[in-house]
């Protein structure tokens, strides 16, 4: 209970202006919200107020935070944090109580000084019954709470907790890290701008507009005093306007460190402005961060970029599952630690092909370095074989052409020989850079995917579905994309194709028996056991494929692609939020099991037994299993058989 005396007044006004703030009472039209401001009360509580006690606490009023932050969590009988989320500005406590006719079902405690806005239970109760969208809001909401509570169960027990491992990247938002906003006129001195820096001790200043302070137009960071100023002589007495760097790029306030962390290290920017309704409040730097955590993904990012010896890659690789391992102990989602590992592997090739470029000389035509089947999806784990090839411009001319052949040939000698010592192993059906098959120029890989299309063969369409998920993974992206968009323009004109594509995804069978019981081998090495990536992912791998293929699509990521999908209307919002569950569920179940056996030192599989699960665990897989059988029903109507 709050330990004030009593809940105070708010003026109406001041209700619905916060009501307009936040989702989804911004959908509510103005007569409702006049009517519900004038129910609606405000309370006060302390840093480390207990709100409700879970299990005890009648809930009263929907509390919806207006300044402050709380902590929900749940003890077991040890008194020992099972599940902790946190919670900030225009989150809402005590929702599915109400809707349920519960007490509390999560512990609330205040971590700061927080003001809440109290709507009456009956009151809200009113407006889920009479308001569809409302409904469907909070609906959405408890179901993504159900899948999170699976994946806290997972963490849980699954991965034991080991000293200094501590992280937040997934439980602050960067406009916490926001302190005092640092800014200067466009027209100052660059030397009054390094002054102003000198005295609060900051790397950064940003730019304002001479007419308007709350215009930011650029920053400048203590890199371009050094380098733009000082290194190349500049006159101190010039303004900044000339040294800055513009536009500013920006992140929201409400933004998880995680995301934040992961656009710097994609737009290797290291100063973003923090943004909160509409106007510009700070600047986070990866360094703020990085500060966060002592085993920080962006230390192993910034050792990777600044190595200058092919060979310590190879110990800079080997980090990899530990900095995934802590994602995973916080509470990344799939989608998150799959994008890290994919940023991370793809910054080791980055870094290893430059040097290796260093080496051989510059090659004589420009040229990609294509990734594909998982790596071109951006959806590694623990277990990623190599599967790279070289597309490379027509050679003018017969001897450019032995030239590009010569040098490439020693070029994927070397790279997938290095990739091995960073421990990516050998693709077994020899999908690498090395096979003078997979070794080409831009023509030779139009005409493959020409004749993948145009004369499907289901036997070699099996094999070759790999190469429809390329991407560009270091090098010329322009010939990536003009050969995506030939294979595009060729996918879509060609029903034949399309239809061998679904019916050979429609082929794998759900490991779902009639009376819903999991389907398992029944002996061998993998007894009692399920392949989760073939039966459980790679259907939806294969749906995202065929419809992004359809409809032109250039995502190659699975979540991306069934986004893409929902945005453009050729799917369900329905469908679209089911199988993006499933979808996540399943790669944290795959990730976390090959995690462990890491841990054991096994090497890793895909191989989950159901009843080394939890119930929890059990029902939630069961479901994700059970979407398959609808996406296959969407396939069946777009490409039925004759």
């Amino acid at each position: 209970m709050s330990q004030n005396d009593d809940i105070h007044r708010v003026a109406p006004e001041m209700a619905i202006a916060f009501f307009r703030e936040i989702l989804p009472f911004n959908e509510l039209d103005d007569d409702t919200l006049i009517d519900i401001s004038r129910h609606c009360r405000v309370d006060f509580f302390p840093k480390g107020t207990r709100i409700f006690t879970a299990g005890e606490t009648e809930i009263t009023h929907l509390h919806l935070i207006q300044r402050g932050g709380v902590k929900a969590f749940i003890e077991d009988e040890h008194g020992e944090v099972t599940l902790k989320d946190f919670r900030g500005e225009g989150a809402y406590i005590g929702a599915l109580a109400i809707i349920r006719g519960t007490p509390a079902n999560l512990n609330i405690e205040t971590v700061e000084d927080t003001f809440c806005f109290l709507l009456p239970s009956e009151i809200f109760t009113k407006l889920v019954e009479q308001q569809p969208s409302f409904a469907h809001y909070y609906l959405k909401s408890f179901s993504e709470k159900i899948v999170n509570t699976a994946y806290n169960e997972l963490r849980h027990h699954k991965v034991s907790a080991r000293s200094g491992d501590d992280l937040y990247l997934f439980s602050v938002r960067v406009g916490d890290l926001v302190k005092t906003l640092r800014k200067v006129s466009a027209k100052s001195s660059i030397q009054a701008a390094a002054a102003t820096m000198a005295e609060y001790r900051v790397g950064s200043l940003l730019v304002h507009d001479v007419q308007d302070e709350e215009k930011i137009i650029g920053i400048i960071t203590d890199r371009d005093l050094r380098a733009k100023v000082v290194a190349a002589g500049l006159d101190y007495n010039l303004p900044v306007e000339h040294i800055m760097t513009g536009p500013v790029q920006t992140v929201l306030s409400q933004s998880l460190c995680f995301d934040v962390l992961l656009k710097m290290m994609s737009t290797s920017i290291h100063h973003l402005a923090v943004e909160r309704g509409g106007r510009v409040i700070g600047v986070v730097t990866s360094h703020d961060i990085m500060l966060l955590q002592g085993h920080s993904p962006y230390y192993l990012f910034k050792e990777i970029r600044g190595q200058q010896q092919i060979s310590g890659l190879y110990v800079l690789a080997q980090k990899i599952p530990e900095v995934i391992r802590g994602l995973i102990k916080e509470g990344a989602k799939a989608g998150n630690i799959t994008q890290m590992i994919a940023i991370l592997n793809d910054h080791i090739l980055e870094r290893m092909l430059t040097l290796l470029e260093e080496e051989l000389g510059k090659p004589p035509v420009s040229y990609c370095w294509l990734l594909m089947g998982s790596e071109g999806r951006r959806e590694q784990t623990f277990k990623t074989d190599q599967d790279n090839a070289i597309l490379y411009a027509d050679p003018a001319n017969e001897e450019e052409k032995k030239a590009a052949e010569t040098y490439f040939k020693e070029f994927a000698t070397r790279a997938i020989e290095h990739l091995v010592n960073c421990g990516y192993p050998l693709c077994p059906g020899e999908i690498m850079a090395i096979n003078p098959k997979w070794c080409q120029p831009l023509s030779v890989w139009k005409g493959y995917f020409s004749r993948w299309i145009s004369a499907p063969d289901p036997t070699e369409l099996l094999h070759a579905t790999i190469f429809f998920d390329f991407r560009s993974g270091f090098g010329d992206h322009l010939l990536a994309k003009r050969l995506r968009q030939h294979l595009n323009e060729q996918a879509k004109s060609q029903d034949i194709f399309l239809f061998h594509l679904a019916r050979q995804c429609m082929s794998t069978r759900t490991p779902l028996s009639f009376f819903k019981n999991f389907i398992v081998d029944k002996d061998g090495e993998h007894k009692n056991a399920l392949d989760i990536k073939r039966q459980g992912l790679t259907p939806y791998v294969n749906f995202a494929r065929v419809l992004a293929l359809s409809h032109g699509i250039n995502e190659t990521n699975t979540l991306a692609r069934l986004k893409a999908l929902h945005d453009s209307e050729f799917l369900s919002r329905e469908l679209w939020e089911a199988a993006n569950d499933a979808y996540e569920l399943q790669m944290q179940q795959r990730l976390i099991h090959q995690l462990a056996q890491i841990e054991e030192g096994v090497l890793p599989d895909n191989h989950i037994n159901p009843e080394q699960l939890s119930a929890l665990e059990r029902r939630m897989l069961k479901d994700a299993f059970a979407v398959i059988e609808r996406l296959y029903s969407v396939l069946d109507k777009k490409f039925p058989v004759a």
